[in-house]
């Protein structure tokens, strides 16, 4: 079954391109020209992925970003952005957004894009070095069940993003070894981010807010002033 998508632009030419191209690579899309109703149908139906622009009449991207977030709809978000801002990058990830790209771009670009945030999303989730095979990950209080993509954080559910979850997994599978920014990159986003490493700080920042129990002084994911993050067993409690 093809796998559906949400497109939502204002741009009547950028929606009808990239309608057509992913239609044409397989995709079944559906499409909204303003945030409101883009906001209406994300929460009314499942899709695959979203694909947000920024700048929206009614309700703008970063709004329906969080509005999603918010009622726990994880669907994978791609933003659009006009703008080579890296705060508007920034504040959209840490919304909750995959990833962005910012126009113009190429619909070959999209269709890349998107292949690989389905498939770095997926449920049966892999990094590039260790296959995940095992049915339960623990680290401390967290365990993490790869094949059902559930993690848990003293038998409480958490909610990740889809590249959240895979971030965790790839520091667990690599616990106790230091990982530059740009192996996390690398690993995780699976292509060059034209060394733009914030948006693994961001992430970094949101799994700290799910699993420490002190984000100041944190025991899972430690900082390695100059190189990078390791994720280290957390001592067990007398």
């Amino acid at each position: 079954m093809a796998q559906k998508l949400l497109i939502v632009d204002d741009e009547e030419s950028i929606l009808t391109l990239l309608q057509f191209n992913l239609e044409q690579a397989g995709f079944q899309v559906t499409t909204a020209m303003d945030g409101k109703l883009g906001l209406e149908k994300a929460m009314q139906n499942a899709y695959d992925l979203i694909i947000l622009d920024l700048m929206l009449p009614e309700i703008d991207g970063l709004e329906v970003c969080k509005e999603l977030r918010q009622n726990k709809i994880m669907t994978p978000i791609l933003m659009l952005t006009a703008k080579d801002d890296e705060f508007d990058k920034v504040l959209g990830l840490e919304l909750g957004a995959d990833d962005y790209l910012t126009k113009p771009f190429s619909p070959r670009e999209v269709v890349a894009r998107v292949r690989a945030i389905l498939r770095r999303s997926g449920k049966q989730s892999s990094t590039n070095e260790t296959e995940v095979k095992s049915l339960k990950l623990t680290i401390g209080d967290v365990n993490i069940f790869p094949d059902n993509y559930e993690v848990y954080l003293k038998d409480e559910p958490l909610e990740l993003t889809p590249k959240e979850f895979e971030l965790l997994v790839y520091l667990v599978n690599n616990m106790g070894r230091v990982l530059t920014r740009d192996q996390l990159l690398n690993a995780v986003w699976n292509y060059e981010f034209v060394g733009d490493t914030r948006i693994v700080d961001v992430h970094i920042s949101h799994l700290r807010e799910k699993i420490e129990p002190n984000t100041k002084k944190p025991v899972y994911i430690k900082t390695i002033r100059g190189l990078g993050y390791k994720l280290e067993d957390p001592p067990k409690h007398e």
